[in-house]
């Protein structure tokens, strides 16, 4: 579960309600949410394959940024021609279907269709740096790219939270 202000700061964030919470999976070092864990289903039952979503403007801009750059297509070649970093990133895709199947099991919902994608690409390509770098805050360890390209960011809280915190509705009255 998620906590009203965490959920707040997580709307600020997205500029909408967020939906499909499951809990707050990583913080960012200013406190607020960066990563959340959504269920594998919205509530209306729409498959949504993206367990561990990054919320933090900041840090997706700074993503942006490294996509940009031309990184992944290194990446995708050394995926290509080193075995080791090959069974890592299909280590990372296991990992997180194993995840996304546990939460289906715990939310009591119907599993997603057979052959949905894990994140990101995996564990063919590297497609989405936001989804590797949200598995990696959330997994330490758990994913090579995604700890690549966090390692690569900027320190996109140095200049304070991506959002203000947002007063609780009942202490405005």
């Amino acid at each position: 579960m998620i906590d009203e202000q965490d959920e707040r700061a997580v709307a600020g964030q997205l500029g909408r309600e967020p939906r499909g919470i499951r809990r707050v999976a990583h913080r960012c070092p200013c406190g607020l949410p960066d990563v959340i864990e959504t269920s594998p289903r919205l509530p209306d039952g729409t498959p949504f394959p993206t367990l561990f979503y990054l919320t933090c403007p900041k840090a997706a801009s700074a993503i942006g940024s490294l996509e940009g750059s031309g990184i992944m297509r290194d990446m995708q070649a050394r995926l290509a021609a080193d075995p080791e970093l090959r069974a890592a990133y299909e280590a990372a895709h296991a990992d997180y279907l194993n995840r996304r199947d546990q939460a289906t099991k715990e939310d009591g919902i119907e599993p997603l269709p057979s052959g949905m994608q894990s994140a990101g690409g995996m564990p063919e390509r590297v497609k989405c740096l936001h989804a590797l770098v949200g598995h990696e805050l959330a997994v330490p360890g758990a994913n090579p790219f995604g700890r690549e390209a966090l390692s690569a960011l900027p320190e996109w809280w140095r200049a304070g939270p991506c959002v203000a915190e947002s007063p609780d509705p009942e202490e405005a009255t």
